[in-house]
Protein backbone atom coordinates (compact mmCIF):
# COMPACT_ATOMS: atom_id res chain seq x y z
CA UNK A 1 0.00 0.00 0.00
CA UNK A 2 1.28 3.34 -0.94
CA UNK A 3 2.36 5.78 1.77
CA UNK A 4 -0.27 8.58 2.79
CA UNK A 5 1.56 11.15 4.26
CA UNK A 6 -1.74 13.35 4.96
CA UNK A 7 -3.23 10.51 6.94
CA UNK A 8 0.39 9.32 8.73
CA UNK A 9 1.80 12.48 9.74
CA UNK A 10 0.00 13.19 13.51
CA UNK A 11 -1.67 10.17 13.97
CA UNK A 12 -1.73 8.55 17.18
CA UNK A 13 -0.49 5.13 17.78
CA UNK A 14 -2.08 4.24 20.67
CA UNK A 15 -1.55 4.02 24.76
CA UNK A 16 0.22 1.10 26.06
CA UNK A 17 0.80 0.49 30.13
CA UNK A 18 3.70 -1.61 30.82
CA UNK A 19 6.11 -2.78 33.79
CA UNK A 20 9.27 -4.22 34.19
CA UNK A 21 11.37 -5.99 36.66
CA UNK A 22 15.04 -6.20 37.74
CA UNK A 23 14.80 -8.91 36.28
CA UNK A 24 14.28 -7.28 33.02
CA UNK A 25 16.96 -4.49 33.34
CA UNK A 26 19.45 -7.81 34.65
CA UNK A 27 18.42 -9.34 30.74
CA UNK A 28 18.63 -6.28 29.07
CA UNK A 29 22.24 -5.73 30.80
CA UNK A 30 23.47 -8.77 29.62
CA UNK A 31 22.19 -8.78 26.38
CA UNK A 32 24.41 -5.64 25.93
CA UNK A 33 27.60 -7.98 26.94
CA UNK A 34 27.45 -6.29 30.42
CA UNK A 35 30.05 -8.93 32.69
CA UNK A 36 31.20 -10.03 35.97
CA UNK A 37 33.46 -6.51 36.50
CA UNK A 38 29.80 -4.70 35.98
CA UNK A 39 27.93 -5.59 39.12
CA UNK A 40 26.40 -2.92 38.49
CA UNK A 41 24.03 -3.35 35.67
CA UNK A 42 24.79 -7.50 36.55
CA UNK A 43 23.48 -7.37 39.57
CA UNK A 44 20.13 -6.61 41.60
CA UNK A 45 22.11 -5.01 45.00
CA UNK A 46 22.68 -1.11 44.19
CA UNK A 47 21.30 -1.99 40.90
CA UNK A 48 21.52 1.07 38.23
CA UNK A 49 19.95 1.30 34.63
CA UNK A 50 21.32 2.19 30.87
CA UNK A 51 19.11 4.84 29.38
CA UNK A 52 19.04 2.88 26.53
CA UNK A 53 16.24 0.25 28.29
CA UNK A 54 13.74 2.77 27.18
CA UNK A 55 14.07 1.19 24.17
CA UNK A 56 13.20 -1.83 24.93
CA UNK A 57 10.88 -1.69 28.02
CA UNK A 58 7.62 -1.57 26.29
CA UNK A 59 8.15 -4.11 24.66
CA UNK A 60 9.41 -6.97 27.04
CA UNK A 61 6.73 -9.00 26.97
CA UNK A 62 5.95 -8.96 22.79
CA UNK A 63 6.96 -12.02 21.50
CA UNK A 64 5.50 -11.63 17.92
CA UNK A 65 7.61 -10.67 15.29
CA UNK A 66 6.74 -6.60 14.80
CA UNK A 67 5.04 -5.16 11.89
CA UNK A 68 5.30 -1.91 10.24
CA UNK A 69 1.75 -1.18 9.74
CA UNK A 70 0.54 2.50 11.25
CA UNK A 71 -2.44 5.08 9.64
CA UNK A 72 -1.09 5.94 6.23
CA UNK A 73 1.65 3.49 6.30
CA UNK A 74 1.98 -0.32 5.79
CA UNK A 75 5.67 -2.10 4.92
CA UNK A 76 6.86 -5.24 4.47
CA UNK A 77 9.03 -5.71 7.41
CA UNK A 78 11.67 -7.17 5.32
CA UNK A 79 12.33 -4.01 3.68
CA UNK A 80 12.39 -2.29 6.55
CA UNK A 81 16.03 -0.98 8.92
CA UNK A 82 16.28 1.26 11.51
CA UNK A 83 17.62 4.44 10.42
CA UNK A 84 17.88 6.47 13.84
CA UNK A 85 17.10 6.41 17.35
CA UNK A 86 16.92 9.69 19.97
CA UNK A 87 16.47 9.48 23.36
CA UNK A 88 15.82 11.94 25.72
CA UNK A 89 16.17 11.33 29.74
CA UNK A 90 13.99 13.23 32.09
CA UNK A 91 15.09 11.69 35.15
CA UNK A 92 16.76 8.27 35.95
CA UNK A 93 15.02 5.21 35.22
CA UNK A 94 14.13 3.01 38.15
CA UNK A 95 15.23 -0.62 38.40
CA UNK A 96 11.78 -1.75 38.75
CA UNK A 97 8.41 0.42 38.10
CA UNK A 98 5.38 0.95 36.16
CA UNK A 99 4.64 3.47 33.23
CA UNK A 100 2.32 4.77 29.98
CA UNK A 101 3.55 5.04 26.57
CA UNK A 102 1.49 7.13 24.33
CA UNK A 103 3.18 7.00 20.98
CA UNK A 104 2.31 8.83 17.73
CA UNK A 105 3.83 9.43 13.79
CA UNK A 106 6.14 12.80 13.84
CA UNK A 107 6.46 12.84 10.37
CA UNK A 108 6.96 10.59 6.90
CA UNK A 109 10.06 12.24 4.62
CA UNK A 110 10.34 11.32 1.08
CA UNK A 111 13.89 9.89 0.13
CA UNK A 112 13.13 9.26 -3.58
CA UNK A 113 13.63 5.66 -3.09
CA UNK A 114 13.03 4.90 0.27
CA UNK A 115 10.53 6.70 2.80
CA UNK A 116 11.38 7.47 6.54
CA UNK A 117 8.75 6.94 9.40
CA UNK A 118 9.39 9.38 12.26
CA UNK A 119 7.94 7.73 15.49
CA UNK A 120 7.96 9.32 19.11
CA UNK A 121 7.16 7.91 22.16
CA UNK A 122 6.49 9.79 25.44
CA UNK A 123 6.48 7.61 28.81
CA UNK A 124 5.27 8.75 32.31
CA UNK A 125 4.78 6.65 35.52
CA UNK A 126 2.13 5.31 36.78
CA UNK A 127 2.06 8.48 38.78
CA UNK A 128 2.50 10.72 35.78
CA UNK A 129 5.38 12.00 35.94
CA UNK A 130 7.54 12.16 32.90
CA UNK A 131 10.23 9.63 32.43
CA UNK A 132 11.71 9.53 28.67
CA UNK A 133 10.47 10.72 25.38
CA UNK A 134 12.35 8.46 22.04
CA UNK A 135 12.20 8.85 18.64
CA UNK A 136 13.09 6.49 16.27
CA UNK A 137 12.98 6.86 12.52
CA UNK A 138 12.45 3.67 10.12
CA UNK A 139 14.22 3.56 7.14
CA UNK A 140 11.80 1.62 4.17
CA UNK A 141 13.55 0.68 1.40
CA UNK A 142 11.48 0.94 -2.11
CA UNK A 143 8.62 3.22 -0.30
CA UNK A 144 9.86 6.78 -1.38
CA UNK A 145 8.66 8.84 -4.26
CA UNK A 146 4.96 9.43 -2.86
CA UNK A 147 6.02 13.38 -3.35
CA UNK A 148 6.26 14.08 0.27
CA UNK A 149 8.95 16.53 1.78
CA UNK A 150 12.65 15.15 1.85
CA UNK A 151 13.03 16.23 5.82
CA UNK A 152 15.87 18.96 7.22
CA UNK A 153 19.30 18.06 7.44
CA UNK A 154 20.24 17.06 10.59
CA UNK A 155 24.40 16.41 10.16
CA UNK A 156 26.67 16.94 12.70
CA UNK A 157 29.99 19.43 11.92
CA UNK A 158 32.42 17.25 13.13
CA UNK A 159 36.01 18.23 14.90
CA UNK A 160 38.84 18.94 12.13
CA UNK A 161 40.93 16.90 14.33
CA UNK A 162 41.93 13.31 15.01
CA UNK A 163 39.49 11.97 17.59
CA UNK A 164 40.53 11.74 21.18
CA UNK A 165 40.29 8.41 22.23
CA UNK A 166 39.76 4.91 20.46
CA UNK A 167 38.21 2.21 22.08
CA UNK A 168 37.51 -1.41 20.54
CA UNK A 169 34.80 -3.68 22.04
CA UNK A 170 34.31 -7.33 21.10
CA UNK A 171 30.48 -8.87 20.27
CA UNK A 172 29.66 -12.23 21.38
CA UNK A 173 28.39 -14.60 18.61
CA UNK A 174 25.20 -15.08 20.26
CA UNK A 175 24.95 -11.48 20.84
CA UNK A 176 21.68 -11.35 18.42
CA UNK A 177 20.10 -14.27 20.36
CA UNK A 178 20.57 -12.81 23.79
CA UNK A 179 19.14 -9.36 22.59
CA UNK A 180 16.03 -10.71 20.67
CA UNK A 181 14.76 -11.82 24.40
CA UNK A 182 14.13 -8.19 25.19
CA UNK A 183 11.33 -8.39 22.54
CA UNK A 184 12.41 -7.84 19.22
CA UNK A 185 11.90 -11.01 17.72
CA UNK A 186 12.30 -10.30 13.47
CA UNK A 187 13.67 -13.30 12.20
CA UNK A 188 16.25 -10.86 10.02
CA UNK A 189 18.31 -11.45 13.84
CA UNK A 190 18.12 -15.45 13.72
CA UNK A 191 16.93 -16.96 10.47
CA UNK A 192 19.52 -17.12 8.12
CA UNK A 193 17.06 -18.00 4.99
CA UNK A 194 15.04 -14.92 6.18
CA UNK A 195 18.47 -13.02 6.58
CA UNK A 196 19.59 -13.87 2.98
CA UNK A 197 16.10 -13.19 1.48
CA UNK A 198 16.33 -9.50 3.39
CA UNK A 199 20.26 -9.13 1.09
CA UNK A 200 22.13 -10.77 4.01
CA UNK A 201 24.47 -13.27 3.96
CA UNK A 202 23.43 -14.14 7.59
CA UNK A 203 21.98 -12.56 10.19
CA UNK A 204 22.24 -9.03 12.02
CA UNK A 205 22.65 -7.57 15.08
CA UNK A 206 19.89 -5.41 15.91
CA UNK A 207 20.27 -2.03 15.47
CA UNK A 208 19.31 -0.87 19.26
CA UNK A 209 21.57 -3.74 20.34
CA UNK A 210 24.61 -2.08 18.92
CA UNK A 211 23.17 2.05 20.14
CA UNK A 212 23.23 0.48 23.62
CA UNK A 213 26.35 -1.59 23.80
CA UNK A 214 27.88 1.57 22.57
CA UNK A 215 25.82 3.44 25.63
CA UNK A 216 27.71 1.45 28.10
CA UNK A 217 30.27 1.84 26.70
CA UNK A 218 30.74 5.79 26.90
CA UNK A 219 28.44 5.34 30.72
CA UNK A 220 31.56 3.14 31.71
CA UNK A 221 34.58 5.23 30.01
CA UNK A 222 33.74 8.82 30.13
CA UNK A 223 30.32 9.27 33.41
CA UNK A 224 32.20 7.61 35.69
CA UNK A 225 29.69 4.88 35.11
CA UNK A 226 26.71 6.47 36.45
CA UNK A 227 23.61 6.45 33.84
CA UNK A 228 22.03 9.02 35.84
CA UNK A 229 24.39 11.77 34.08
CA UNK A 230 22.87 11.01 30.59
CA UNK A 231 20.73 13.70 29.56
CA UNK A 232 20.08 12.33 25.73
CA UNK A 233 21.28 10.06 23.61
CA UNK A 234 20.72 10.06 19.71
CA UNK A 235 22.56 7.61 16.74
CA UNK A 236 22.23 7.02 13.38
CA UNK A 237 22.47 3.27 12.07
CA UNK A 238 24.68 3.40 9.36
CA UNK A 239 25.37 -0.16 8.85
CA UNK A 240 25.46 -3.28 10.13
CA UNK A 241 27.09 -5.68 12.70
CA UNK A 242 27.62 -9.35 12.38
CA UNK A 243 27.49 -11.19 15.58
CA UNK A 244 30.61 -11.74 17.08
CA UNK A 245 32.53 -8.60 15.01
CA UNK A 246 34.40 -5.82 17.01
CA UNK A 247 33.16 -2.20 17.65
CA UNK A 248 36.20 0.11 17.01
CA UNK A 249 34.40 3.36 18.71
CA UNK A 250 36.08 6.92 18.40
CA UNK A 251 35.36 9.64 20.42
CA UNK A 252 35.60 13.64 20.39
CA UNK A 253 34.97 15.63 23.52
CA UNK A 254 33.13 18.84 22.86
CA UNK A 255 31.98 20.53 26.09
CA UNK A 256 29.10 18.46 27.83
CA UNK A 257 28.76 16.30 24.42
CA UNK A 258 30.49 13.24 23.30
CA UNK A 259 30.81 12.65 19.64
CA UNK A 260 31.19 9.33 18.25
CA UNK A 261 31.76 7.03 15.29
CA UNK A 262 31.07 3.17 15.28
CA UNK A 263 32.59 1.06 12.74
CA UNK A 264 33.31 -3.07 12.51
CA UNK A 265 37.06 -3.84 12.50
CA UNK A 266 36.62 -6.98 10.33
CA UNK A 267 35.36 -5.48 7.65
CA UNK A 268 37.91 -2.43 6.81
CA UNK A 269 36.16 -0.27 9.37
CA UNK A 270 32.43 -0.50 7.56
CA UNK A 271 30.85 2.33 9.25
CA UNK A 272 28.05 1.16 11.78
CA UNK A 273 27.02 3.53 14.03
CA UNK A 274 27.49 7.80 12.50
CA UNK A 275 26.57 11.02 14.21
CA UNK A 276 26.34 9.94 17.66
CA UNK A 277 25.61 12.25 20.33
CA UNK A 278 25.93 11.68 24.25
CA UNK A 279 24.66 14.95 26.14
CA UNK A 280 25.68 14.33 29.69
CA UNK A 281 24.00 16.74 32.34
CA UNK A 282 27.56 17.43 34.01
Amino acid sequence: MPIDAGVAIGAEIGEVSFAWTSSDVLLYHLALGAGPDELRYTYEQDLVVLPTFATVAANLRVFDPPSVSFPGVEIDLARVLHGKQEITLHRPIPASGKAVARSRIADVYDKGKAAVVIQEVSVTSSSGAPLWTARSSIFARGEGGFGGSRGPSDRIDWPSRAPDFVLEVPTLPQQALLYRLCGDRNPLHADPAFARAAGFERPILHGLCTYGIVARVLVNEFLDGDPARVASFAAKFAGVVFPGETLRIRVWRADDRLLVTTSATERDDAPVLADTVLVSTS
